[in-house]
């Protein structure tokens, strides 16, 4: 079973599944994405569809993609397979941890390292 774009996850290092890529960098995912961003924003203002207590941040698959299903739009583009959750409910579901890592989902859904800060939350 594959889990969600995801190869690896050692320590906060996250290698992203090859067969994934291209379909995430896909200007039609990134259409897709962002109509349901302002699905969920019309209804509940964007809240986070398993806490509902914080804002969403990832869109996330329900089935998650694997080799099988990635050419399958009724899988990768369905907004009935889709889910608006917040980093903390993602990372639980998808990464099996609740904790913030070293790196988050930029705007356009990809992983990028997040600055490191201080105690006092300045820029190092």
């Amino acid at each position: 079973m594959y889990s969600n774009k995801i190869v690896k996850i050692e320590g906060d290092a996250i290698w992203h599944v090859p067969f994934a890529k291209k379909f995430y960098d896909s200007k039609t995912w990134k259409k897709c994405r962002q109509s349901f961003i302002a699905y969920r924003i019309s209804i509940d203002g964007g809240m986070c569809e398993h806490c509902k207590d914080k804002l969403g941040y990832i869109v996330d698959h329900k089935e998650e993609l694997t080799p099988d299903n990635i050419n399958n739009p009724d899988i990768t583009l369905n907004h009935n397979n889709f889910q608006y959750l917040c980093l903390e409910c993602h990372n639980k579901k998808t990464f099996g941890r609740e904790k913030e890592s070293n790196y988050y989902f930029d705007s356009e859904g990809q992983i990028q390292p997040r600055p490191p800060f201080e105690k006092s939350g300045v820029l190092k």
